[in-house]
């Protein structure tokens, strides 16, 4: 599957699609290297989202709802979080609750969209960061660096956070 590594403000993300969309986002990780003999020329369409992906890291909000996601390997429960969770912007957040809400799911499906987000193939793109417990404490965020690195992009992003 082809893919690409490239810089941001805060490190080096790495993008991979097909044809049919893009197959993986990942965020800055310090144990990642840039290049490498496997990685490939993104087409126009991909270098566009990279831009954009480079421009949000710097602090100008970019919506990537539009964005095409290959969500062929993605379960249906889960595309549809994914999809909700794309309604969220930049700057706003949405708890758990609320997304299962929107699903027409009870409150008791919170964890089942937890455990959707927690496996987000394109964590910054579809915005899983921005979703946070109905306390507004800030959960579990499964890129690197964790809930730190959550906290940074909604800060990033303006986002008015509840203190602990």
């Amino acid at each position: 599957m082809p893919h690409a590594t490239f810089s941001t403000p805060l490190g080096t993300c790495a993008i991979a699609w097909t044809d049919a969309g893009l197959t993986r986002f990942l965020l800055p990780d310090p144990e990642r290297r840039s290049g490498g003999d496997t990685e490939a020329d993104p087409p126009a369409w991909v270098h566009d989202i990279i831009v954009r992906v480079q421009r949000h890291l710097s602090g100008e909000a970019q919506d990537f709802a539009d964005v095409r996601f290959d969500f062929e390997r993605v379960a249906a429960f889960h595309r549809a979080v994914l999809q909700a969770t794309l309604t969220v912007k930049a700057g706003c957040t949405s708890t758990y609750g609320e997304i299962a809400a929107v699903l027409g799911q009870p409150p008791a499906a919170s964890r089942a969209v937890g455990t959707a987000l927690g496996a987000n193939p394109w964590p910054l793109l579809i915005p899983c960061h921005r979703i946070v417990a109905a306390t507004g404490k800030m959960t579990g965020f499964s890129g690197p660096g964790g809930i730190s690195t959550k906290l940074r992009l909604l800060a990033l992003e303006g986002a008015q956070l509840v203190g602990e």
